[in-house]
C-alpha cells in the first residue's frame, strides 16, 4: 500500500472516532463492564459446578463446603454490576455545543477503557476461580485435607477481579463532563 492510502485510512479512523458520540462510547463500556463480568462468572461456575457435581457422585459431602466456589466465581458478576452502577452515575447531559469538546471525549473515553478493564479483567477472574474451584472440588474428594489450601489459592484468584475493579474506578476519575452553558 502506499502511504497516501495509509494516511487516508488513518486519517479516516480518526476521524470516525472522534464523530461517535461520546454517550455511545460511554455506553458501550457500561455493556462491556457488565456483561463480559457476568459471561466470566457463568463460564467460572459451569467449568466449577460440572466438576463439583462429577466429584460429588464419590464423595457426598464435598457438596455444601464447595459451593463456597461458586460464591467466588459469582463475586464477578458482583464485581461487573457494581463497577457499571458507578460508571452509570459518572455520565452527565452537556449542551449540543459542547457534546464534541474535548473534556467531553476524554470523559466517554475514560468510561469505555473503564468498562472495558473490568469486564475484561472480570471474565479472565470468572475463569480462574473456575478453574481453581474444579480443582478444589477434584481434590477435596479425594484428601479431604486439600480444601483449605486450594480454597487460599481460589482467593487469590479472586483478587484479580478485584484488580480490575480498582484500576477501573482510578480510570473512571478521568471522567469529567464540561460544565453546562446556557
Amino acid at each position: 500500500m502506499s502511504s497516501a492510502v495509509l494516511v487516508a485510512r488513518s486519517s479516516s479512523w480518526s476521524r470516525a472516532l472522534i464523530n461517535i458520540s461520546p454517550y455511545t462510547f460511554s455506553a458501550v463500556g457500561i455493556a462491556i463492564a457488565i456483561g463480559v463480568s457476568v459471561l466470566g462468572a457463568a463460564w467460572g461456575i459451569y467449568i466449577t459446578g460440572s466438576s463439583l457435581i462429577g466429584a460429588a457422585i464419590k464423595a457426598p459431602r464435598i457438596t455444601s463446603k464447595n459451593l463456597i466456589s461458586v460464591i467466588f466465581c459469582e463475586a464477578v458478576a458482583i464485581y461487573g454490576v457494581i463497577v457499571a452502577i458507578i460508571l452509570q452515575t459518572k455520565l452527565e447531559s452537556v449542551s449540543a455545543s459542547q457534546i464534541y469538546a474535548p473534556e467531553s471525549l476524554r470523559a466517554g473515553y475514560a468510561i469505555f477503557a473503564s468498562g472495558i478493564i473490568v469486564g475484561f479483567a472480570n471474565l479472565v477472574c470468572g475463569l480462574c476461580v473456575g478453574i481453581i474451584g474444579s480443582s478444589c472440588a477434584l481434590s477435596d474428594a479425594q484428601n479431604s485435607s486439600l480444601f483449605v489450601k486450594i480454597l487460599v489459592i481460589e482467593i487469590f484468584g479472586s483478587a484479580l477481579g478485584l484488580f480490575g475493579v480498582i484500576v477501573g474506578i482510578i480510570m473512571s476519575a478521568q471522567a469529567s463532563w464540561p460544565a453546562k452553558t446556557g
